[in-house]
C-alpha cells in the first residue's frame, strides 16, 4: 500500500503541473462561464435585435388583396412598428437603402395563391414567422366575414391543433441537465483514462520505467498510476462543478435556477451514486488504457493503440444517450448493464427517477466485476510487456503474455 500511495502521488503532482491540465482547465472554466451568461446573450441580442427592427417594416398591398384591412396589423404586439404604404420594389428598395425601413413586405395575389414578397438588404434574412402568420390570419378572418359565418361555425372552422408526446415512463428529470451530466461523464472518465496510456509511454520512452520497475512491483505501478490520475481528474471535475454552481449563481435568472434545481432530480443519495459510478468507470476504463500504453514504445504509437478502446468509450456513450429519447426497453436496459456504458448511462437513468435500487445494485455488480477482471488482465500483461522496447505488440503477443508464468 505504501508503494502505491508514492507511485499515486508522483503521478499525481506530474499531472496537475503539466500546462495542458492547467491550460485545459482555464479553458473549460470560461466556456463554462459563457455558457451560463448564454441566456443573457440571446436576451441582450433579441432587445438590439426588437430595437433595430421597431419602425422599420413598410408593407405594400397595391392590389389591395386584403382590403384595407392591414391597420389591423397595428393593434397586435409584434415587436414592430409597421407602415401601411402602397409601394414598388423600386421604392422599397430606396428607404431600405436610405436606412429609413428595415425591411419591406410586397403582397401579390395570383387566382388563389397568395404571396409575400420580402425585401431586405441580407439575402440570409428570413421573413418574421410571427407576423407572418398575422397576415395569413387576418386574411383568412376577412374571408370569413364574407361568408357571415357564426362564431360557432367559425370555430369549426379554424380549430387549434395540438401534438403533445406522451411517454409511458415520466422522466423526472430536467432533459438538458442529464445530457449536460452525461457529457460531463463522458468527457471526465475518458480523458482522464486517457492520461494513463500517454504517462506510461511517456516514462517507457524516458526510460524512468526502468526505475519504478527496480523499486517496487508492476502492480503497485498499474494502480498507483491509475489512482493518481484518477485524482488529479477528480480534483479537476471539482473545479470545474464549483465554478459552474458560482456561475449559475452569478450569471443565471434566480427564477431560472429555481426551475432548473426544482426539475432536476438532486439529492445526497443521487450524487453519491454518480460520484461512485464515475469512479469505477475511470478505473475500468484507466486499467485497459494502462494496459495499451504498456503496449507500445514510442509516443506517436499512442493514438493507433489507444482507437479500440476509445471506440469501445464512444460507443457507450452513444448507448448511454439513447437512454433520452428510450427510456424503457431491452436497449436500455443493456446500455445500463454493460460496464462499458453503465458509468454514463445510469447516472442519466437515476437524474430521470426511472432506476430502482435493484438495477443500481446490479449495476453496480457488472461493473465491478468487469474491474476486477480488466485489472487482472492488465496487470500481467502490464507486467511482461512494460519493458519491452520493440515494435508494437500484436494481439496474439499479448495472448501469449497473459498466457506466461
Amino acid at each position: 500500500m505504501k508503494d502505491i500511495g508514492i507511485v499515486s502521488k508522483f503521478t499525481f503532482m506530474e499531472m496537475i503541473r503539466r500546462k495542458s491540465f492547467i491550460v485545459s482547465t482555464i479553458i473549460i472554466m470560461l466556456l463554462i462561464i459563457i455558457g451560463f451568461n448564454v441566456p443573457n446573450i440571446i436576451n441582450m441580442v433579441s432587445k438590439e435585435s426588437n430595437i433595430s427592427e421597431s419602425s422599420k417594416i413598410l408593407i405594400s398591398d397595391q392590389e389591395n388583396v386584403f382590403e384595407g384591412k392591414l391597420d389591423a396589423l397595428d393593434t397586435k404586439e409584434l415587436g414592430y412598428s409597421l407602415k401601411i404604404k402602397d409601394s414598388s420594389f423600386a421604392q422599397i428598395k430606396k428607404e431600405i437603402e436610405s436606412s429609413k425601413i428595415a425591411a419591406g413586405i410586397i403582397i401579390e395575389k395570383e387566382d388563389n395563391e397568395i404571396t409575400f414578397r420580402y425585401v431586405v438588404n441580407d439575402t440570409m434574412a428570413m421573413m418574421p414567422q410571427d407576423l407572418e402568420k398575422e397576415l395569413e390570419s387576418l386574411y383568412t378572418n376577412l374571408q370569413i366575414e364574407k361568408l357571415e359565418l357564426n362564431s360557432d361555425e367559425i370555430k369549426m372552422l379554424t380549430p387549434t391543433f395540438n401534438t403533445k408526446v406522451e411517454q409511458t415512463a415520466t422522466i423526472k428529470g430536467n432533459i438538458l441537465v442529464i445530457t449536460l451530466l452525461s457529457i460531463v461523464l463522458f468527457y471526465a472518465i475518458y480523458f482522464c483514462a486517457y492520461q494513463v496510456s500517454s504517462s506510461i509511454t511517456t516514462e517507457k520512452t524516458s526510460k524512468i520505467m526502468e526505475t519504478l520497475v527496480t523499486s517496487t512491483s508492476p502492480r503497485n505501478i498499474v494502480l498507483g498510476k491509475t489512482i493518481g490520475i484518477g485524482l488529479g481528474g477528480l480534483m479537476q471535475m471539482l473545479i470545474l462543478v464549483l465554478t459552474a454552481i458560482l456561475s449559475a449563481k452569478l450569471f443565471l435568472n434566480s427564477e431560472m435556477l429555481k426551475m432548473v434545481l426544482t426539475s432536476t432530480q438532486v439529492s445526497p443519495l443521487n450524487i453519491f451514486l454518480i460520484i461512485v459510478f464515475f469512479i469505477l468507470g475511470y478505473y475500468l476504463f484507466a486499467l485497459i488504457y494502462a494496459l495499451c500504453g504498456s503496449t507500445v514504445s514510442k509516443p506517436e504509437d499512442i493514438q493507433a493503440a489507444n482507437m479500440p478502446v476509445a471506440i469501445i468509450t464512444i460507443a457507450g456513450f452513444y448507448l448511454s444517450e439513447l437512454i433520452i429519447s428510450t427510456p424503457v426497453g431491452p436497449l436500455t436496459t443493456f446500455a445500463t448493464l454493460c460496464p462499458f456504458s453503465s458509468p454514463f448511462a445510469m447516472p442519466s437513468r437515476i437524474m430521470m427517477g426511472l432506476a430502482t435500487g435493484k438495477e443500481v445494485l446490479i449495476s453496480l455488480i457488472i461493473l465491478i466485476v468487469a474491474i476486477f477482471l480488466v485489472a487482472h488482465i492488465a496487470i500481467k500483461i502490464y507486467s511482461n510487456a512494460i519493458l519491452n522496447y520493440g515494435s508494437r505488440m500484436t494481439i496474439k503477443d499479448l495472448i501469449k503474455m497473459y498466457k506466461a508464468k
